[in-house]
């Protein structure tokens, strides 16, 4: 293969890095302190200024738990299998459930009775990003902080939002709450509400 048909795959290696470290919720001095990659270096990878080799790669690759393919995206095989590879932020479990960094992301998540108001002392800090959330809740209660708004969703409810609206989850129940996510720049948009908590 000429060294020109690689040259669509090396361009998109930036965009990949920005959306997966932006969809982590990371910024650049946090990802450089985990992978050793210094900030210039990481910025001008994203931007696309910085070619991608495999020595920066690999430990970018293993600081966002994913296969080194997902970086470069690997041509498909035809196998429409998944093989996720769970990893662990801000104390919780998140297992991938699509193959490709672009576009729309879903995940499962498992948030443990530690990751509780009670446990971490009481409403947790918020964060901002770019882009539109769904999620639904398979088990559990889940806390969702959404702005000045406490929502309260159990098994079989579900709630979206623009994440530029300060949010945060916690675990509002006695056992690990399972959800699903569905996350995306400009997100498809489920339109279901999630009921207030009692007092709010």
């Amino acid at each position: 293969m000429a060294e020109d048909d690689f040259t669509p795959v090396l361009e998109a290696v930036g965009p990949r890095l920005r959306a997966l470290r932006r969809e982590r919720g990371a910024t650049l001095a946090q990802l450089s302190e985990r992978t050793g990659i210094s900030l210039s270096t990481l910025s001008r990878l994203e931007s696309g200024q910085r070619k991608p080799t495999l020595e920066l790669l690999l430990p970018l690759a293993k600081a966002h738990g994913v296969q080194l393919d997902e970086l470069v995206g690997a041509p498909a095989t035809g196998d429409p299998r998944i093989h996720p590879r769970p990893f662990t932020r801000y104390g919780q479990t998140f297992v991938p459930l699509t193959r490709h960094l672009g576009g729309l992301h879903a995940y499962k998540q498992i948030m443990p009775v530690a990751m509780s108001p009670d446990a971490l002392g009481g409403r947790p800090e918020q964060r901002t990003h770019e882009g539109y959330e769904w999620l639904y809740v398979l088990s559990g209660t889940l806390l969702l902080y959404l702005g000045e708004h406490d929502l309260v969703l159990t098994a079989g409810e579900a709630a979206e939002f623009d994440t530029r609206t300060p949010h945060a989850f916690l675990n509002g129940g006695d056992r690990p709450v399972e959800f699903l996510t569905l996350f995306g720049a400009q997100g498809e948009r489920v339109h279901v509400r999630a009921r207030p908590a009692k007092g709010a």
